[in-house]
């Protein structure tokens, strides 16, 4: 259901990843600095905090290709808390604490001793066997023993007895089962840190938009757990993976991996895995934004042998269908729409016929090539308005990469608009702010106002440093906030 809009009322949102997060231990976590940055959004007025998928990284250490999409990934957990709990019996020294980067091999080895220290020490309640109950908990918790018990390789390379667990499940061996104990514990833990960051957000008037990718990862539980879901080999290799033709982030288009839905075992089954899917999240966000939303009306299947993605065919997606089908089947249901890129007439129509806010960038919408530069999209009430994504460049790293003849006509451009003080980026975010457009939202690193070095991904590339952007602390940020506080909450 959509809430009802307040005439002439705009939310603000910071999207920042809680990767990003000032912490002890080199990457975010659910704890104190969580807490902290609530409380700044809080402070300056910002009602929509906006992260990237929390579930465990796989390939890459991209949140768009995780092992599951239900499951959180245990790298988020703060050890401060569990010392607090009584699980650790000291606090865990710093690690990494000042990088500006990621170090997810280096934090995860740092961290996990400390996590098994904790499982040693956790007694099972009632609470955590009903949490244990949900039918994916323990799926995903075998799938990381055996993964971890194939040396981390991919599911279909796996032993075969391992392949067809799901279909065939046999008793685990001792290790296998001790392994699925801990990642049961590790999920659970997850659960109890998110939620309480949610609760306290939810009662500072503060929503999180979380980010729920179209396609998940071949190496995924959900692939492992529901191969009649995709299409899929005999092996378990996908026939034909997703992905989107040549386009402007690269030449040879984006060949993504993932594997391709069969949407007609999905329709026979009433669409229960998306149900499944978007219905669990719908516990842990308050908004669920779809990325690549596209794809509900026409996706782009390539031949799982083909190099690049320049070969493949659209084909039509039941959009409405599975769309009808979420809504009629979760409460309170909140999406929104990532609709970037080349589209056609339809994809907009399916958006627009469920009343979904879809995306304008600024950094897309504006146009320098003429005699005067000029904002080519025009804004509309229901609608987010970026400054730009966590895909492209920061607003600085693109300005500065303007010819000198564009950046004047940006600068000429945004005096006609009547903003005239300040330095580029703040005219630049005080347009993003004046528009009509229901949320606007700000990627943390514009404003900072930073460059190159705050790039989060580059899509079309894989490893690093993509996902590794790190704020180290919160003082320029509160900064920031406070500098911008009238701005995020009255249109000025």
């Amino acid at each position: 259901m959509q809430r009802e809009r307040k005439a002439d009322m705009r939310e603000t949102g910071i999207l920042m990843p809680v990767s990003a997060l000032p912490s002890r231990t080199g990457v975010g976590e659910l704890g104190a600095y969580a807490y902290e940055f609530v409380e700044a959004l809080r402070e300056n007025g910002v009602k929509i905090w906006q992260i990237l998928p929390l579930n465990p990284v796989g390939y890459g250490n991209s949140p768009y290709q995780p092992y599951s999409s239900c499951a959180g990934d245990e790298i988020y957990i703060s050890l401060d808390l569990l010392f607090e709990a009584g699980l650790l019996k000291e606090q865990a020294p710093t690690f990494h604490e000042n990088v500006r980067t990621v170090d997810y091999d280096a934090v995860r080895t740092f961290k996990e001793p400390y996590l098994k220290e904790a499982f040693s020490n956790f007694t099972e309640t009632e609470d955590f066997r009903e949490f244990t109950r949900q039918p994916w908990v323990y799926e995903y918790a075998v799938f990381r023993a055996k993964k971890k018990a194939n040396h981390k390789v991919c599911w279909n390379e796996w032993k075969e007895e391992d392949k067809i667990w799901p279909e065939v499940p046999a008793p685990l061996p001792k290790e296998q089962e001790d392994e699925a104990a801990y990642q049961m514990f590790l999920q659970y833990e997850f659960y109890l840190q998110w939620m309480e960051v949610k609760r306290r957000a939810n009662e500072s008037g503060i929503q999180i938009m979380g980010d729920v990718p179209f396609y998940v990862g071949v190496d995924s539980v959900d692939v492992w757990g529901g191969k009649d879901n995709f299409l899929l080999d005999t092996d378990g290799r996908p026939v034909f993976i997703a992905g989107v033709p040549p386009d402007y982030f690269s030449a040879t288009g984006q060949r993504w991996g993932n594997p391709i839905y069969d949407w007609d075992y999905l329709k026979d089954h009433e669409y229960q895995f998306w149900i499944d899917r978007i219905g669990y999240n719908q516990k842990l966000f308050d908004i669920i934004r779809i990325d690549h939303f596209r794809a509900f009306d026409t996706f782009w299947k390539i031949p799982a042998s083909c190099p690049t993605a320049i070969e493949g065919e659209w084909i039509e997606a039941p959009g409405y269908e599975v769309i009808d089908t979420l809504r009629a089947k979760i409460d309170g249901l909140n999406l929104v729409a990532e609709d970037l890129g080349e589209l056609r007439p339809e994809v907009l129509q399916l958006k627009d016929h469920y009343h979904l806010k879809g995306m304008k960038i600024l950094v897309f919408s504006i146009e320098t090539g003429g005699k005067y530069a000029y904002d080519s999209f025009h804004d509309v009430e229901n609608m987010i308005i970026y400054t730009g994504t966590h895909d492209n460049d920061t607003l600085m790293q693109w300005y500065e990469g303007l010819s000198v003849a564009a950046r004047r006509k940006v600068r000429r451009f945004l005096k006609r608009e009547g903003i005239k003080q300040g330095s580029v980026k703040d005219r630049l975010l005080t347009y993003t702010l004046r528009s009509k457009a229901e949320y606007a939202i700000l990627p943390m690193a514009d404003l900072l106002g930073l460059g190159a070095e705050g790039h989060i991904n580059t899509p079309g590339t894989v490893g690093s440093p993509n996902w590794e952007w790190r704020m180290p602390d919160f003082g320029q940020a509160k900064e920031e906030l406070r500098k911008y506080r009238r701005a995020m909450t009255e249109r000025v």
